[in-house]
Parts: C-alpha cells; structure tokens; sequence
C-alpha cells in the first residue's frame, strides 16, 4: 500500500514520517507557533501538527468538575475547561501556520475536534490526524473520511472492537488509512513502558493485512518505543513537540524537545539501514571478510602425486581461496588420490 501526504510517500517500505505534535505547546502564541514549526522542522519532523478544538464543543465544564477519576488532568492546576480555552487555537491563525510549515518543507496538519473545524481546515491540510478520543465518534469518522484525503488515526485507550468499527466506517469512502497504536497515559511514567503494547502492531498487520499503514502515536518518555514500532512495521510516528519541558502547559512535560527530536530522527535513519530488505546473501562491505575469515583446504604436508588425501595430509586454514575444494565437502576430498604433488600449506584446489 502507498500513501502520500503532499510530496512525500508512505510505504511499507519508506522512510518513516514523523510528526512533531505541538498541540496545545503553542501556549496560546500565534508566534510562539511558528517558532516551534522551525523548531521541529529543523530537528527533523515531515510535518507540525496541532489540535483545532472549541472549548465548549469538546469538555462539558459541569461533568468534568464533578469527576472523581484519577488521571493525569487532575495535576493540572487550572480547570479542565479552562485548559482547553486556553489551547484553542483561532481559525484565523489557519493560513500562517500553513505558510509557516510551506516556508520550512514540511506539512501542517491537524486534529479537528469539532465538525465545523474538519471543514474550516480542509483546504489547509493534506491530510487529517483523528485522536484516540474520537475514535467512536462516527459521525466525525465519515464526514473526515469524505475529504477523501488520507486519514491518520490513533487507537489509545480502544478495545480492538473499536478499532475495527473505525476502520470499516472510514473504509467505505475513504482507502487511504495509516492505523497507529497508542496508550492515552500523559504521566511521562517510567511505568508506561509495560503498557504501549508494541506488539498489537502485529496483531494489526496480520488482521488488516496491506490495506492500512502501521503507525504509532507514543507519550512515553525518549524514543525506544519509536524505534521498536518501526522494527516491527510502523512508519509514522507521532510525538509531542516543545522547545522547553520546563515549561507550564498541560503537555510540555511529556514531549520530546529539539535536541531530544533531532537524536529519535537519527537513531531511526540508522535502524532504517540496519533492517535491510530481507534477502540473506554476502553484503558489498563483507566480500573481504568472506574470504579472510573462511577456511581454505590446504596440504597439511608434501603430498605426492598418486597418495591419498587424509585428515593427516590436508588441513583447513585461513584464508578462504576461490579456487578452493570447498571445506563443507572435505569429506568427499578424503580417500582421493591426489592428481599431482603438493608442498607444504599448498592450496588444495577445487579439481584436485
């Protein structure tokens, strides 16, 4: 399957394409947006992504003050609902954002948490990112899916009956699906480590066969998840994004920063080259180590034209000779006679 967004081309066999998450790390700034859209096009993303949500359309105010459920909101020092107020971004900031992504080469995305969003940010867009919280919201699942552009969804905090459900509704007018794994946990707790569960991946591929791409959506700390995903298949990443984790925000603390960007996108480009293609044979950079390091027959004594070769006679040492008798056939060189005189530690060829 391939899937591309604007230029760049996904496929189970590309480069993976990270998402740098900024979220709500904007801070309420249209400028300090744009800073973090350098930032992290700089430490490596493919594409900025933010969240286009209304308050009021998104948290119910009187709910969430009445909840007692432990999560990581509860540290927040403000209210749910004014939180996300206070994250919203202004439509109007649209067009500079998208200008912003297309003057550093990466694309500008986003999550529309809100059915009039999903048609505000369309034409700015190249593809749509729905979040694990909606991923049983069906009437979101279609209206994204009729854009007909390709649609990145999460699936933390889902059973695989959710998952399946989200997939068949988005399939029935829309093939372009990348499928990530997530855990919804915001903690940044060494604990979510036994909880990302890298191996639904599997069950992933092997259920939706080639008809989705495998992503992951990550909230744990540094990126070895990242890099265990992408071994087993994925080749989208998400992850937040800020410039300062010391910052006060409800997602600074758990995001990954320029430097720590820039060493995940390295640290993939190599995994990238060391999973290969496949196919077992003798690398370019080892032909030379194929013959140093393999063994050679050769006379172990002088041998005279007419005598038996034997364990005595013969022996095998380094290096290996093209011209060789192959060594994993010595035992059909044994009791032969040989068809000319050998001196000491001489090459034992193949027609001997």
């Amino acid at each position: 399957m391939i899937i591309k967004i604007n230029k760049k081309i996904i496929s189970n066999n590309s480069k993976t394409y990270f998402i740098a998450d900024i979220a709500a790390n904007h801070d309420g700034s249209l400028k300090r947006a744009k800073k973090l859209i350098a930032l992290c096009a700089k430490a490596g993303a493919d594409a900025a992504k933010f969240q286009h949500f209304k308050a009021n359309t998104i948290v119910n105010k009187k709910a969430f003050n009445q909840i007692k459920l432990k999560t990581h909101q509860t540290k927040w020092k403000k209210s749910v609902f004014q939180v996300y107020k206070e994250a919203s971004i202004n439509n109007k900031w649209n067009k500079e954002l998208k200008k912003e992504c297309d003057k550093f080469k990466i694309d500008f995305l986003t999550s529309p948490y809100d059915l009039d969003y999903i048609d505000d940010v369309n034409k700015y867009i190249p593809a749509f990112k729905i979040g694990s919280g909606d991923i049983n919201w069906k009437e979101s699942l279609i209206k994204i899916a009729k854009k007909n552009k390709p649609v990145i969804i999460a699936s933390g905090a889902s059973s695989f009956v959710d998952v399946k459900n989200a997939i068949k509704t988005i399939k029935k007018y829309n093939k372009k699906i990348i499928l990530m794994q997530c855990n919804t946990n915001y903690t940044n707790s060494e604990e979510n480590f036994k909880y990302i569960n890298l191996n639904v991946l599997k069950t992933y591929k092997k259920f939706f066969k080639n008809n989705v791409i495998l992503g992951l959506s990550d909230h744990t700390p540094g990126h070895s998840t990242v890099l265990g995903a992408i071994s087993l298949g994925a080749r989208v990443i998400e992850k937040h994004f800020t410039d300062n984790n010391s910052r006060q925000g409800p997602d600074h603390k758990f995001s990954m920063n320029p430097f720590t960007w820039k060493n995940m996108v390295d640290e993939t480009r190599r995994l990238e080259n060391a999973l290969g293609n496949k196919i077992k044979k003798i690398e370019k950079n080892e032909k030379n180590s194929f013959f140093v390091q393999r063994r050679g027959v050769y006379a172990a004594q002088q041998i005279k034209k007419g005598q038996k070769f034997n364990k005595k006679n013969t022996c095998l040492l380094r290096p290996f000779n093209k011209n060789s008798f192959n060594p994993f056939m010595y035992d059909n060189l044994l009791g032969k006679k040989a068809k000319k005189s050998y001196t000491h530690l001489e090459l034992i060829k193949k027609n001997a």
